[in-house]
């Protein structure tokens, strides 16, 4: 596997995960939580992150099989939901208010779902998993080992997530808001920009 790919890979899924977008809504619900307990809504929402994300990669091909829809057609409608999210974030950084029962869990909801693992970064997820073995046959890679580098590139990017979300008071204080205003925009411009790639491929799959 190319190792200039294997990085690019991580990037792009960090990049997926929204991290500094994340990173404000988490502030914004720890706010008044004692330290120790910062920590480990940090972890339990990392670890959330990274088995849904995981699940829907490795399900994205059997879920394309049961649902009787076309790859190319649900690039298109993935990526249209992506671009969507990402001018969202392009036009406002602000965290939306997000209502969490006081018996449930914000790890898992609305952390997880859907400010970190959203629509449209489900959507490109089940395109990678279902994808996955036309990819690594056009790049010449054993499917197994293409299948277990895209795994390792998702826990390497939900890692880094985790880690921001876990030091998110220091990274807070060194980038300010509008430090952390500025890469949400920047992040929400290269998803726009990956949406339509996704979209592209989608067209020109269906046109074939």
């Amino acid at each position: 596997m190319n190792f200039s790919y294997s990085i690019g890979l991580v990037v792009k899924l960090f990049l997926l995960l929204t991290p500094f977008f994340v990173l404000s809504v988490f502030i914004a619900t720890c706010d008044g939580m004692e330290e120790q307990a910062r920590r480990k809504l940090a972890l339990r929402t990392g670890g959330a992150v990274i088995f849904l994300c995981v699940v829907l990669y490795l399900f994205g091909e059997v879920i394309f099989e049961c649902l009787g829809i076309s790859l190319d057609a649900f690039r298109i409608g993935a990526g249209l939901v992506l671009m969507l999210n990402g001018i969202d974030m392009v036009r406002s950084s602000q965290p939306k208010n997000r209502q969490v029962s006081e018996e449930g869990d914000p790890a898992v909801v609305p952390l997880a779902i859907p400010t970190t693992v959203g629509p449209g970064t489900i959507g490109t997820l089940l395109v990678m998993g279902a994808s996955g073995a036309s990819r690594a046959a056009e790049l010449g890679i054993n499917r197994f080992a293409f299948r277990a580098t895209e795994i390792t590139a998702i826990f390497l990017a939900g890692g880094v997530v985790t880690v921001m979300l876990r030091y998110s008071d220091g990274i807070n204080r060194l980038l300010k808001d509008k430090g952390v205003k500025i890469l949400t925009k920047l992040t929400g411009m290269y998803i726009v920009a990956l949406a339509a790639q996704v979209i592209f491929d989608g067209v020109k799959g269906f046109l074939r």
